[in-house]
């Protein structure tokens, strides 16, 4: 015996709505009240419901296939959580919408980068591509994706590139500010800060957060020592000596994100120093790393999951109808200031 397959009927049946009303809902359709979104959603994991991609490819002309690039650099080691979060949403995103998802690194450096991702788009009938840090701020990588009718969103992107494209984000210059405060609060007045690569404009925008608080602290830039690394674990062990070692030392090291951080606090945890007595030291992104090192890290959680489920809804309800034509809009995420023991006291 054979068991049939559910069809489209049976979820409508199931969740008690119209035809019409479960297609949108799995299209990512706009005008569905959240309420029947969930019944419709639930309907389908509880039948099992499988869409049939190459049926309706062939139907409606559509590879109903999305593109997710990030850079790749082969002299260092990538953010391991950073892109699995994203990559993981994404996915989850495309899973519930019926699309598939290609995941390409491209090298940042690569000089034909630009003809690499549009061969890509091409060559997989590629509908919508979603762009991270630092793609989504490279305004010729944009131009030509645009020049071959391909959607995008941007993830993390700065203010040049949300009036091109849609986006979605985090307020990280607010996100730098409240960290700052927050240490300026405890007591802290000497900084190192560890920024990440330049291009990344959305960890940079930490830093024009981190020194807007200073200065409407009363502290300018003499109140911290600036060390560049590349968002690894092993370019947070390389500058915490540098800086710990200056005639001037800071109080506590803030880091561009958790990897470097990480790297930060094993490298003062070789010097035996006690944290946060001696170095204190924070983060951003909160990583799962943060929760699980020694002291606890302190630092900013930014939804990464959902910014990669999100751009690939927005990049569906451009694709699907839903206000094709309109504006680029920039969807902004809530972040949030994780304080943990590598600021505060053992209680």
């Amino acid at each position: 015996m054979t068991t049939k397959k559910p069809t489209i009927d049976d979820v409508a049946r199931l969740s008690g709505v119209a035809r019409v009303t479960v297609s949108r809902v799995l299209n990512g359709g706009p005008n569905v009240r959240p309420e029947v979104r969930a019944k419709v959603m639930e309907a389908v994991r509880t039948l099992d419901y499988k869409v049939n991609h190459q049926a309706r490819s062939l139907a409606g002309g559509s590879s109903r296939t999305l593109a997710f690039v990030f850079t790749s650099d082969p002299e260092s080691d990538p953010n391991s959580y950073y892109e699995a979060a994203l990559e993981l949403g994404a996915l989850r995103a495309c899973l519930a919408l019926g699309y598939q998802l290609l995941i390409h690194h491209v090298p940042q450096h690569m000089p034909d980068q630009s003809r690499r991702i549009v061969e890509l788009i091409t060559g997989h009938r590629v509908e919508g591509l979603i762009l991270c840090p630092p793609y989504s701020d490279d305004r010729d990588l944009i131009d030509a994706v645009l020049a071959v009718d391909c959607r995008i969103v941007a993830v993390s992107p700065g203010p040049v590139t949300r009036a091109i494209v849609d986006g979605v984000g985090v307020d990280d210059e607010a996100g730098g500010y409240d960290l700052a405060v927050e240490l300026i609060r405890l007591g802290h007045r000497r900084f190192g800060f560890m920024a990440g690569l330049q291009a990344h404009l959305s960890a940079e925008r930490r830093f024009e957060g981190f020194r807007r608080a200073l200065a409407d602290h009363g502290l300018g830039d003499e109140a911290f020592l600036l060390g560049r690394g590349d968002f690894t674990f092993r370019s947070g062990v390389r500058l915490a000596p540098v800086m710990l070692d200056d005639p001037n030392p800071p109080s506590v090291l803030v880091c561009a994100n958790d990897d470097m951080a990480a790297g930060a606090l094993a490298a003062a945890h070789a010097r035996g120093l006690d944290i946060p007595r001696d170095i204190a030291i924070t983060g951003f992104d909160d990583a799962p790393v943060a929760a699980i090192v020694w002291p606890p890290l302190t630092t900013v959680h930014q939804p990464v999951k959902s910014l990669g489920q999100r751009a690939v809804e927005l990049l569906v309800r451009r694709l699907t109808g839903g206000e094709p034509d309109g504006p680029p809009a920039f969807e902004q995420l809530d972040h949030a200031l994780v304080c943990r023991q590598t600021t505060q006291a053992f209680v």
